[in-house]
């Protein structure tokens, strides 16, 4: 939450006027003149929506601009945050934020100009329905603001096109960009299913049973939540996790159990070629 009244510190010096009157200084009923200010925040994802990650720094930058850099008496009269990404022009709450602006007469405030948009027109046409004004530029002027738009937005241009022209040397040069490589998530892939294997027997002896009682999944869910029996990950079961566990159970019991023992490189290990001549062969060990 933004504080709407600054305050002054408090001092025990003779002929130093006390807080409170430096305060009634400063306020609404003295001078008659408060800054309002409309709030407005983005992040990129519904993740950091969610996490609060981003929104942290940008309302500090804002905090530190409100009590730092506001000369006059301000006020808060609302906030507003997006979440998607920089790119989007269809923003609802900077739209609301800007007809709250436009009705109070209050300036659009946010952390950083990249955190409004990181395209020079956008920028340009939100200047024309606010007066907006940047926490990390706290003197920028319009124009200011304008230049800096268009620095960012040339840079971020020039890494775009630098960035294609390294990837299309590196594939000139054969380099495979991308994609999946051919026995590259084997390994991992292969210790995923064993791990999840071995988190199917684990409770084998309670959902087995209860499944051929006639128990539905929810219920064998709910029997599992009573035993204090977490998921794999440490969550609370579902009829679905049930369902997925059940049915890797039913695969596991069709598979032959010396079939099963037998290590997984071992089951990727190629058949050996009997019709070669076993002197013609290279000893174990050799590269060649």
């Amino acid at each position: 939450m933004f504080r709407s009244i600054r305050t002054t510190p408090k001092s025990s010096s003779p002929g130093v006027l006390s807080a409170t009157f430096v305060d009634f200084l400063h306020s609404a009923e003295y001078t008659g003149v408060v800054r309002r200010f409309v709030i407005y925040t983005r992040v990129s994802t519904q993740e950091q929506g969610r996490s609060g990650l981003g929104l942290e720094a940008q309302r500090r930058d804002i905090d530190i601009f409100l009590h730092a850099f506001s000369e006059l008496p301000w006020e808060i009269v609302g906030e507003f945050c997006d979440i998607l990404s920089g790119k989007d022009d269809n923003r609802p709450e900077l739209a609301k934020a800007l007809d709250l602006a436009r009705r109070k007469g209050a300036e659009l405030l946010i952390s950083k100009l990249d955190r409004l948009s990181r395209d020079v027109e956008f920028i340009a046409r939100t200047m024309k329905h606010a007066n907006i004004k940047v926490a990390t530029m706290p003197n920028a002027d319009p124009f200011q603001m304008h230049l800096f738009a268009a620095l960012a937005e040339k840079e971020r241009k020039f890494i775009g096109e630098r960035t294609k022209a390294a990837l299309a040397a590196a594939k000139a040069r054969g380099v495979k960009l991308g994609g999946y490589r051919e026995g590259s998530l084997d390994g991992r892939i292969a210790a995923l299913k064993q791990t999840a294997d071995e988190d199917a027997r684990r409770v084998m002896g309670i959902v087995q049973p209860l499944r051929q009682a006639g128990k539905s999944l929810r219920q064998i869910a709910e029997e599992l939540e009573k035993q204090a029996i977490r998921t794999p990950r440490g969550g609370a079961w579902t009829a679905k996790q049930v369902s997925l566990t059940l049915a890797r159970l039913t695969r596991l019991a069709s598979i032959p159990v010396d079939m099963a023992a037998v290590p997984t490189e071992a089951k990727r290990a190629e058949p050996v070629d009997h019709s070669e001549p076993v002197a013609d062969r290279a000893p174990l060990g050799s590269r060649w």
